[in-house]
């Protein structure tokens, strides 16, 4: 499948996610940070049909790439794809790469938050460190391939609190913070968010890949 240039109007960039919260999350990071970029020229793998490639690697990195990969091979346009997930510290770093399919259902946010909350339960607040952490991946049509990753550490609450962000962002308070990263503005999030940080790195290389 391929997809129009940008001489023919369509989008310069793809991102490789069906979440439409992480590519509005994603455009709103990018928007600044890559001069003459507009929205309209960043779109997600849904908006060109795309389906999601089998993420069969065993860290954050490896699966971003296997999606960047992927779209490019879908549409011959450069992607961009991130992995991101819970690290809980007492479990030994899980759910990490399973986190959006925790509970047994890909994507299921409310089932997966959940399940963690119940296997956490009997955890005293002093054990309950905890950072989302973010591998980002730029793919181009030539098979440059570079990877960036950010961390946001935090303490896990034992009830969900705020309606704002989507996966685990209502039980993580940030370190520093006193609200959960769902109480938090999305411009507020965006500022320290592990995957803020993973794009803002990311970022002159998608620029220098748009030319």
């Amino acid at each position: 499948m391929s997809a129009p240039t940008e001489a023919g109007g369509g989008p310069r960039l793809v991102l490789a996610t069906h979440n439409p919260h992480k590519v509005a999350e994603l455009r709103a990071i990018l928007a600044p940070l890559v001069p003459g970029l507009p929205a309209g020229a960043v779109v997600g793998a849904a908006d060109l049909g795309v389906a999601e490639p089998v993420e069969d690697g065993t860290t954050f990195a490896e699966n971003a790439l296997i999606k960047a990969r992927a779209l490019v091979a879908a549409t011959g346009l450069p992607a961009v794809a991130d992995d991101s997930g819970l690290c809980v510290d007492i479990m030994g770093g899980a759910p990490g790469i399973f986190s959006a399919r925790w509970s047994g259902r890909h994507g299921d946010d409310r089932a997966n938050l959940e399940l963690l909350l119940d296997q956490l339960a009997e955890v005293r607040p002093e054990h309950r460190g905890a950072r989302f952490t973010c591998a980002a991946a730029l793919v181009t049509p030539a098979g440059r391939e570079t990877v960036t990753e950010g961390t946001l550490p935090g303490t896990l609450l034992t009830a969900p609190r705020g309606t704002g962000g989507f996966g685990y962002d209502p039980i993580l308070v940030p370190l520093g913070q006193d609200r959960s990263t769902a109480e938090l503005t999305a411009a507020e999030k965006n500022a320290i968010s592990h995957r803020g940080m993973a794009f803002t790195a990311l970022a002159p290389h998608v620029a220098a890949a748009l030319g």
